[in-house]
């Protein structure tokens, strides 16, 4: 049942009103943020269509068919190529997914599914194909794709679900109808971390102001890895505001490039990003109600109060290129340096 996914009240509100109508579009583009729950609300409109006793033309979610629908095995990531050159089916044979091996998906992938498309339903009235992160699909896989797109079966549904739509070709676009997701609000982050029984409040509220709208960051984060993260990136304003030592700058830039935590560099960037904006925010005037870390507002009142906002906002914007710059392999050990060094300018 929609009922049971977070936000997007009015999405949820539409595909109630299609599906009650009979009138689900044949292929479907799921966008939005990454991790606010685009894929489940594709394999709840699929279920929809299998349950063998639907309530309010909605799965039940205890029938047979709705209990297996949802249920995937997936290759591990380490596994063969050759592996994810297929359509994925869950326990139920109508419900079916793509999913990208490493970086893309598989042309071979596509074709399976085009192949998959053509086949009658085994026990459902309909077959329900699912492409996650479907912009991970290079301009041969696309091109596959269209063919299905174009002349779909009539039992046959296609759910393209990606954050990035602007990286799929313009005929696909233009086949498809499009559901943008909204980020889902903190407080109901917040309440669902809370009924799940396993976060303490405050670590609720926390995870729910880091979350930036997406559940499922909120249940990833590791916030003890990120309260370590935090203090190391508070240092690094306060020896920028406060302290001006550079040495402590290039000994947490060469850290932050050491190899084990070579897969935590985007996350350091992230909360250091984060900060900035909290200190620029109070700097301007805004209340501790506005800003993401809350729980360090006495430290962080101290670094507004140290600080010039228009220095705080050239922040941002620098390191906002630096970022870019990422996409033609900048040394990131080098760049961080620079970084540091051209913040502690004044």
């Amino acid at each position: 049942m929609f009922g049971k996914l977070l936000g997007n009240t009015q999405i949820k509100i539409i595909l109630r009103r299609m599906l009650a109508n009979n009138r689900v579009p044949h292929s479907l583009l799921f966008t939005g943020e990454e991790a606010v729950g685009k894929r489940q609300f594709a394999l709840e409109l699929a279920k929809a269509f299998v349950c063998q006793n639907p309530q309010d033309f909605e799965a039940c979610d205890s029938c047979p068919a709705c209990r297996r629908a949802d249920k995937f095995k997936f290759p591990k990531p380490d596994d063969k190529k050759e592996e994810y050159e297929k359509v994925f089916f869950s326990e139920h044979s109508d419900v079916g997914m793509v999913i990208p091996y490493k970086n893309s998906i598989l042309v071979n992938a596509v074709r399976d599914l085009e192949k998959e498309a053509n086949f009658r339903p085994y026990e459902a009235k309909a077959r329900f194909f699912i492409i996650d992160d479907a912009d991970k699909m290079n301009d041969a896989a696309s091109n596959a794709l269209l063919k299905t797109l174009e002349e779909p079966a009539p039992t046959t549904y296609l759910f393209l679900v990606t954050s990035r739509p602007d990286a799929l070709l313009q005929t696909i676009l233009s086949r498809c109808q499009t559901f943008r997701f909204a980020p889902i609000p903190p407080v109901e982050i917040e309440n669902h971390l809370l009924e799940t029984n396993k976060f303490a409040p405050d670590d609720a509220e926390l995870l729910a102001r880091l979350s930036a709208g997406s559940i499922g960051r909120a249940l990833e984060t590791d916030l003890a890895k990120f309260r370590e993260q935090r203090e190391m990136m508070i240092k690094v304003l306060q020896s920028l505001l406060m302290q001006e030592n550079r040495a402590l700058l290039l000994k947490t830039a060469e850290e932050m490039n050491d190899a084990k935590n070579k897969d935590n560099y985007e996350q350091f960037l992230d909360i250091l990003q984060t900060l900035i904006h909290d200190v620029w925010s109070l700097k301007l005037g805004a209340d501790e109600f506005s800003i993401v870390n809350r729980d360090y507002k006495s430290q962080l009142k101290i670094l507004a109060d140290n600080a010039d906002a228009k220095r705080l906002s050239k922040w941002l914007a620098e390191l906002e290129t630096m970022r870019e710059l990422f996409i033609v392999n900048l040394n990131k050990k080098i760049a961080t340096d620079a970084l540091f060094m051209q913040m502690a300018n004044k």
